[in-house]
This record gives structure tokens, C-alpha cells and sequence, in this order.
């Protein structure tokens, strides 16, 4: 399966273990909520793609990000 992911701006760390609603009209409108925990180790970082180990509690093992090129600011996003 694979997922596209798109690139924001960082978020500050504070903001980890939020979840909630953010209202109507405000930036990030609708509901937040933390899918997965865990850690990754980044195994190789080009500016075409990224490969990482992901350690979660619902997902694990060596996953992709590979730029999209025909949207800006776009990964597709897979398990090898």
C-alpha cells in the first residue's frame, strides 16, 4: 500500500501529545488525534528519498518516502 505524504512546516515538540479539536476557522481546523507511538532510525536521507526504520506500537519495520515529482512538496510513503 502506498499513502502520499505531504511536507508542512515543523510543528514545536510541545504539541507531541496533543489531541483534540481544533475549531472551524482556525489553522489545522478538525480533529486531532495520535494514531501510533514509537521511534524511527533514519538508514539513508538523499533529497530524493528517505528510508527509515520505524519502531511503533501499530507499525513497524523499513519504510520509503520517495519525492513525487508531480506535486510539490510530495512523498509517496510505502513499506519495503
Amino acid at each position: 500500500i502506498k499513502r502520499l505524504a505531504i511536507q508542512t512546516e515543523d510543528h514545536p515538540i510541545e504539541y507531541a501529545d496533543f489531541e483534540g479539536i481544533i475549531p472551524e476557522g482556525e489553522y489545522g481546523a478538525g480533529t486531532v488525534e495520535i494514531w501510533d507511538r514509537g521511534t524511527f532510525d533514519i538508514e539513508e536521507w538523499t533529497d530524493e528519498k528517505i528510508v527509515v526504520y520505524i519502531h511503533g506500537e501499530k507499525i513497524r519495520g523499513r519504510y520509503y518516502l520517495v519525492k513525487f515529482k508531480k506535486q510539490e512538496n510530495s512523498w509517496l510513503f510505502f513499506k519495503v
